[in-house]
């Protein structure tokens, strides 16, 4: 007597056999083949990836699958990046590298609908980016470094640790129509194209409720903050001067992201005492809806190692600015960097 296991193991080998051709009649060929099936099947998933590139904007700290097929795009282009679906140095590294390479796109590190079209039309070419790269590859994580590798990314940041290039100056510097308190030409009174925008749409929410803003002093160059350490060293000392002065390329105005304003009750000066004016307050409650920050803010010294300056706006955007506004927090802490 069969014992049923036995005969539908019997049957089982039969009909493995009687399906089999002449050189593949066992079972552990049988999975053999099928197991190589699979791994052909993987291999042409991987190579076939197909890149969908999202539709929303993406920047510095965001994570998820669009940040993945954003950089399988990049990838795709001859970037070495990795799948990490986090929008990290490397990421910013890019889309930076891509923006300077073409006049019509903001120079910002920021992924959009001009990005994407872009990419676009890149990706149809089936060309990849020529090197070497206009901006330098950013170092390993674990490299630290004194020296901004970005300083076209509007979340930059330059303080007292990391410094600009002391040849660093932005390629699109533009002068905003807003309100000057003098009328001479001077560098001063330049910034970056997409901060200048956003000064005068500032400027002209402003206005429009009766508070009259002036521009002071936007870009400075690194040989122009030297000159001004110097002397604020000479009248003050040098620890003195370094709480409300900046080394040369520690200044963010170096950034062209930086407007410094202020308004007649205040005699046009840059004083603490226009926090405490209309204008100032005015500042304080909306410069994030335009994309600003009041980037040295009062409590916050043990951070960012300024006093307290309510006149210095610098610009990282609206999402970003908005963030930091509702969490009242520093740049250095709405990047983590301790």
């Amino acid at each position: 007597m069969i014992k049923k296991g036995f005969l539908a193991s019997a049957l089982l080998t039969i009909f493995l056999v009687g399906c089999s051709t002449d050189e593949h009649n066992t079972e552990e060929t049988f999975q053999e083949t099928e197991s190589s099936d699979k791994t052909n099947e993987e291999t042409i998933n991987s190579e076939t990836k197909e890149i969908m590139l999202p539709e929303d904007e993406l920047q510095r700290l965001d994570e998820g699958d669009n940040v993945l097929q954003l950089q399988l795009a990049l990838i795709a282009l001859g970037y070495p990046l990795e799948e990490t679906e986090k929008y990290d140095e490397k990421t910013t590294w890019a889309i930076t590298d891509l923006q300077l390479r073409e006049d019509s796109v903001h120079i910002n590190g920021i992924y959009d609908s001009k990005m994407q079209k872009m990419i676009e039309e890149l990706l149809a070419t089936e060309d990849t980016i020529d090197t070497p790269y206009k901006l330098a590859e950013p170092k390993e994580p674990d490299v630290q470094t004194d020296i901004v590798e970005n300083p076209y990314e509007i979340l930059s940041v330059v303080n007292k640790r990391f410094s600009l290039p002391s040849d660093y100056e932005p390629e699109d510097l533009t002068e905003p129509d807003v309100r000057f308190p003098f009328t001479e030409d001077d560098p001063k009174k330049q910034l970056r194209e997409e901060a200048a925008h956003a000064l005068e749409n500032l400027f002209a929410a402003a206005d429009q409720v009766g508070i009259q803003l002036f521009a002071q002093s936007g870009f400075r160059s690194y040989d122009r903050q030297e000159s001004i350490f110097a002397a604020n060293v000479e009248s003050d000392g040098a620890d003195h001067a370094n709480t409300y002065s900046a080394r040369p390329g520690e200044s963010e105005h170096q950034t062209g992201l930086v407007m410094d304003v202020t308004s007649e009750q205040v005699n046009f000066d840059l004083t603490t005492d226009f926090g405490e004016t209309d204008e100032g307050k005015w500042v304080s409650e909306h410069a994030h809806e335009y994309g600003f920050i009041v980037r040295y803010l009062e409590g916050k010294e043990d951070i960012t190692e300024y006093q307290y300056e309510p006149w210095h706006l610098r610009y990282v955007g609206i999402s970003a600015a908005t963030e930091i506004k509702e969490n009242e927090l520093t740049l250095e802490e709405y990047l983590h960097i301790e």
